[in-house]
């Protein structure tokens, strides 16, 4: 059978298997429930924007994703296989790594320490560190130095490094660009970009859509705790309002 020929029916037994997938999920901090039937899907080597106002549930989502907030109805797969209940820390070992609001680095422990404690997911010191002064040289040069005395961009640069360490499959990035000036950001989602076409597959929550949105295969919109569109980037910019998506 010629591709010409195929039918619907057969071309959707050869699509690729989702990587990660949310199917109907709901999640909550107590008895408050914040995710009311979340539809997602990362295909393997896509790049998928989760957009969306502060409060629409995007962290929560991508807290589901790397396993910090159990799923109380519906279903999270990873590679086909549903994983609801699964700790953080056997996700990780799975070869998904998230990078979470606000870079999750230890500010009073060294660039080198702060790699050091990345090795708890399996991976060795001198690979983390190889990674870490090969993609970021400026890292090498403040390896004795505090974390938290160094620039924002800095910080994101270790938080980055420390989950590259570890060779993911999937990473998850909340708001890449919090405190970031516009340069360093570009700076930061040109290194996201390299990082998709190297293979890594990547779900990343941007409250600024625009700073994401060159480098993304797909975006999806979040609004009140459901993903209520999904479609291309350039046509999901250019259909929303620049009031919740930033400039």
């Amino acid at each position: 059978m010629t591709a010409a020929t195929i039918d619907p029916a057969a071309a959707e037994t050869i699509r690729p298997e989702p990587l990660l997938e949310l199917s109907g999920v709901r999640a909550g901090y107590g008895a408050i429930e914040v995710l009311h039937g979340v539809d997602l899907v990362l295909q393997p080597g896509a790049v998928v924007a989760l957009l969306g106002p502060n409060g629409g549930g995007k962290t929560s989502t991508l807290k589901v994703c790397s396993g910090v907030l159990p799923v109380t109805r519906g279903e999270f797969k990873l590679a086909g296989r549903v994983v609801n209940g699964i700790e953080a820390s056997e996700l990780a070992r799975l070869g998904v790594c998230s990078i979470p609001e606000g870079r999750g680095i230890f500010a009073n422990l060294s660039v080198r320490e702060n790699l050091w404690i990345a090795t708890g997911t399996g991976a060795s010191l001198a690979d983390l560190e190889e990674v870490a002064y090969t993609r970021f040289p400026i890292l090498g040069e403040r390896r004795s130095q505090l974390a938290g005395s160094m620039s924002g961009g800095e910080q994101q640069m270790l938080a980055l490094s420390r989950a590259l360490g570890t060779h993911p499959t999937v990473l998850l990035l909340d708001e890449l660009s919090m405190g970031l000036a516009p340069r360093i950001v570009s700076q930061m989602y040109d290194v996201v970009g390299s990082l998709a076409a190297e293979g890594i597959s990547i779900l990343v929550a941007e409250q600024f859509a625009r700073a994401v949105l060159p480098i993304a295969t797909s975006a999806a919109l979040m609004l009140q705790g459901r993903v209520t569109r999904v479609g291309d980037p350039h046509e999901i910019e250019e259909e929303l309002s620049t009031s919740y998506l930033g400039g």
